[in-house]
């Protein structure tokens, strides 16, 4: 098989704006499944009692979410497609409630080919994590922890690869508190077998997150500062370049605020205890590195909405990459309690 088809490809396994791209294993795993998630810039880390939260969050896993089930699917970008099943259930009062999760993703069809450019047939490119997580309940009121252990598969061709992870997280909320805050530290693993020889790092994470509802508005705000692992995350942006009359090119610096900047993402939810959701979201990197300096681009936004239809729920969220580079996200949640909710 051809070199350069295999690099692609690996370069696609390791997309994702959530992270440094290409420079970790398994990137899938920052990439968000969930609409409301995806709606409210991409990285939320508050939404309470959404089942699709604990893939991200394991410390909001609670009581409120037992036997909620989810299925989400992303048109993501280059015809790349990803998906996520999510279910809780409540064993008991006393031992709590676990959080299942499957996150996968179908890079598509590829064509095969030798050193010599003579095409060999097709193959084609997956990616698949499934986790467990729980939350304990700490002494001091309004703390919440909890954990995820993920195992972690992936295929390229006849090339394959597999891992272990684990996030960590902590929240305080108050249901008679209008704030929520919570940190997270995600994707704290080991490659098992790697692609080749060489073993990679996974996709390390620490984000902090907060909400805040509103009094007399109805609407909450939601705000992420991620990748505290790093503090220099930006890129420079192509469009940003000036190119001198002796044909020297040159890229502006990118100053501290604007590094700063780049490690928040936030969010606002319209009517978020009603059964119709409208969503807001802006994505601070992703809306710089991606903006073009002679056309507007609207890089960075994300919308949503989320209409609640009996024991259903369909989300759905839109996010502005690039003029020609979109994603879609649709999600279904589904209550499969006879007796309705649980109070929390």
């Amino acid at each position: 098989m051809k070199n350069g088809i295999l690099i692609l490809v690996l370069c696609l396994s390791n997309f994702g704006f959530s992270q440094v791209g290409g420079e970790r294993v398994f990137n899938f795993l920052n990439v968000p499944t969930s609409a409301r998630q995806a709606a409210l810039g991409g990285e939320a880390l508050t939404l309470v009692n959404d089942i699709n939260q604990p893939l991200w969050n394991p410390s909001l896993i609670n009581p409120e979410i037992d036997n909620q089930a989810s299925v989400s699917y992303v048109d993501f970008l280059a015809d790349i497609n990803y998906g996520s099943l999510s279910f809780a259930h409540l064993f008991s009062r006393r031992v709590g409630t676990f959080h299942a999760g499957i996150t996968f993703v179908n890079y598509g069809e590829f064509i095969a080919a030798n050193e010599d450019g003579t095409e060999t047939g097709t193959f084609k490119a997956r990616d698949l994590a499934f986790q467990v997580g729980y939350s304990y309940t700490l002494p001091w009121e309004g703390f919440f922890v909890g954990a995820n252990m993920k195992f972690i598969s992936s295929s390229i061709e006849n090339f394959t690869s597999s891992g272990i992870a684990a996030d960590f997280a902590l929240t305080y909320h108050n249901e008679f508190r209008p704030y929520l805050f919570t940190a997270v530290i995600r994707n704290i693993g080991y490659q098992i077998d790697p692609f080749d020889e060489v073993k990679e790092k996974l996709p390390l994470e620490i984000a902090v997150g907060a909400s805040y509802k509103l009094e007399n508005i109805p609407l909450q705000w939601h705000v992420t500062i991620n990748n505290l692992q790093r503090w220099n995350i930006s890129e420079e942006n192509p469009s940003d370049s000036q190119t001198s009359i002796g044909g020297e090119t040159t890229n502006d610096k990118i100053s501290f605020v604007g590094n700063a900047f780049r490690h928040v993402v936030v969010g606002a939810e319209f009517f978020p205890d009603k059964g119709f959701n409208l969503r807001l979201g802006y994505n601070f990197r992703r809306g710089r590195e991606l903006r073009l300096t002679e056309s507007r681009t609207f890089a960075g936004i994300t919308a949503g909405f989320g209409l609640q239809m009996g024991r259903f729920k369909f989300n759905y969220a839109f996010s502005k990459f690039h003029p020609e580079s979109n994603t879609n996200t649709f999600s279904l949640n589904i209550d499969l309690a006879k007796t309705g909710l649980k109070k929390y």
